[in-house]
């Protein structure tokens, strides 16, 4: 009886085992053969504007002409697009309004490492080159450890800083976990591939991220956010920045930006699920910022969901830049 058992017991581990290697087998063939056939990557769309910023050239959008000079530096998996509801607005108050596609994202030239202190450089390649005085920097999520290092590297290049939706800090938040490490690269590229070719699967993304009030995706909105992770050299990025996880700094290290004269605000939406309650407040104390403005309703993507109050919020703050 006890013998008996035991083979059925082989036999059914022997099934498991022989439909596990099919399974692996069959994978395997699929990923391989729909990553030849997805290889050939995106067209960068026609008519984007760049600027050289030390070793690569960076796409940017520019609104207005004259006042204050602004920079937008979006976060993770963003573009300059980010911006598209909240940069109009500030340039129709008076407003030069810049936002950038950081190295790695969007539709900047792609060039190693992707790292915080790379993309802290571009920025303030990016001010040099376009000869801003001066600028107020506000940066979106991990945008804000971004702002952070650049006025803290060079503040006589800055005029004030604003933290939306971020806190700067490095948490390790997204860096590649041991199980990520078991996904071989091919089937890491296929599952990314179904994912961004799925309308559905972006809707969902973005409106989990954004909620209710924002814009609706039509199909130009959904390139919008899809397009810049499939052009040449996009998924490379991709996975180097993974490895990293989300760019930030120590608390000791930020902390030294309240010992700096910059005008700082921190700014979140109230109903933003990627931070807990308490953390616009403590990172405002952390910085030496006022208390922070929570805007009513919104989500983690202020500058889509909320444009007109960030704009009211990066308004006063410009206010608050001392004259050189």
């Amino acid at each position: 009886m006890r013998v008996a058992g035991q083979r059925r017991w082989r036999r059914w581990l022997w099934r498991i085992a022989l439909g596990v290697a099919i399974l692996v087998v069959v994978g395997t063939v699929f990923s391989f053969g729909y990553n030849a056939v997805t290889r050939k990557p995106m067209a960068v769309p026609a008519g984007l504007t760049y600027v050289r910023t030390g070793d690569l050239r960076t796409r940017f959008r520019q609104w207005g002409t004259s006042g204050t000079p602004i920079v937008l530096v979006h976060g993770f998996v963003e573009s300059a697009d980010t911006w598209q509801y909240t940069g109009p607005r500030l340039a129709a108050a008076g407003h030069r309004v810049y936002a950038l596609d950081l190295d790695g994202w969007g539709y900047s030239q792609r060039v190693a490492p992707f790292t915080a202190e790379h993309q802290t450089t571009q920025l303030l390649d990016f001010i040099a080159a376009l000869h801003l005085h001066r600028p107020v920097l506000v940066g979106h999520s991990s945008g804000a450890a971004i702002v952070a290092m650049a006025a803290l590297r060079r503040p006589p290049a800055v005029g004030a800083v604003m933290f939306l939706d971020g806190d700067a800090l490095n948490t390790g938040a997204g860096a590649r976990s041991p199980l990520t490490r078991l996904l071989i690269d091919h089937y890491r590229t296929t599952i990314l591939r179904l994912l961004l070719r799925s309308d559905a699967v972006v809707r969902s993304i973005y409106g989990s991220a954004c909620g209710d009030s924002c814009p609706p995706l039509d199909a130009h909105g959904i390139d919008q956010w899809r397009r810049p992770l499939q052009v040449a050299g996009a998924e490379a990025a991709l996975w180097a920045m993974a490895n990293q996880g989300v760019p930030g700094l120590r608390p000791a290290t930020l902390a030294r930006l309240a010992t700096t004269d910059l005008p700082k605000a921190v700014v979140f939406g109230a109903d933003d699920s990627e931070f807990d309650k308490s953390s616009p407040y403590t990172t405002a104390a952390r910085i030496g910022a006022p208390p922070p403005i929570l805007i009513p309703g919104a989500r983690h993507l202020t500058p889509v969901n909320s444009p007109a109050a960030v704009t009211a919020a990066v308004l006063a703050l410009t206010r608050r830049v001392r004259p050189n």
